[in-house]
């Protein structure tokens, strides 16, 4: 009686071991226990940083934290401040209302590299909404600028158009002068046979 206990406890404990040994490298990856701003978080005032608890000791020199805004823009923000597990970075322009993103990467004690993100929304009722891109508009100077072009060239048009119209009513038509330079030459080889004749009588 007394074999088959031990026996039965030997094998409880084997079945517990083997539970665990393949849930052992898994403890050794770092992971984000706590951060504020919190996930999905809607804050009423915009925070001025972003803290973020592991559950292992953070490597100053492979800690990266950064924030980003709806349009992809990083945020201006410190160097992670690294205390421990904790992480800290400072953001040094204010929030306007919107979602943000914070992304991190971090190494385990195994030297397993581990990121992720998560976002948070800034609605502060007191604070003006995001200003709308403006369409470019042209400046005055290019305004007087595509102006004159435009009445210089109104003027310019009729202009040339008296000119073409000058040039084809006060010239002599093309058959004219052809004809008459063929009657002078004509006219000439007439003389000059005429003139031949005489002096050979």
């Amino acid at each position: 009686m007394r074999t088959r206990t031990v026996s039965a406890l030997l094998a409880a404990l084997f079945t517990a071991a083997l539970l665990l040994v393949p849930a052992t490298p898994a403890a050794a990856h770092n992971s984000l226990q706590e951060a504020t701003p919190a996930r999905d978080a809607r804050l009423t005032t915009a925070p001025t940083q972003v803290t973020l608890r592991f559950l292992q000791r953070l490597n100053p020199a492979f800690t990266t934290i950064t924030l980003r805004d709806a349009t992809d823009r990083q945020v201006p923000a410190s160097a992670p401040a690294v205390d421990g597990a904790t992480g800290t970075v400072t953001i040094e322009e204010p929030l306007a209302n919107g979602t943000y993103t914070v992304a991190y990467r971090v190494v385990s004690r195994d030297g397993h590299p581990v990121q992720g993100s998560y976002r948070f929304t800034v609605a502060d009722p007191a604070a003006p909404p995001a200003a709308a891109p403006s369409p470019a508009t042209p400046s005055p100077a290019a305004s007087a600028d595509v102006s004159a072009g435009a009445a210089a060239g109104a003027d310019a048009s009729p202009a040339s158009a008296d000119a073409s119209t000058g040039a084809d009513d006060g010239g002599l038509p093309v058959g004219i002068l052809v004809g008459g330079a063929v009657a002078a030459v004509a006219a000439a080889a007439v003389t000059a046979l005429l003139l031949r004749r005489r002096r050979a009588s």
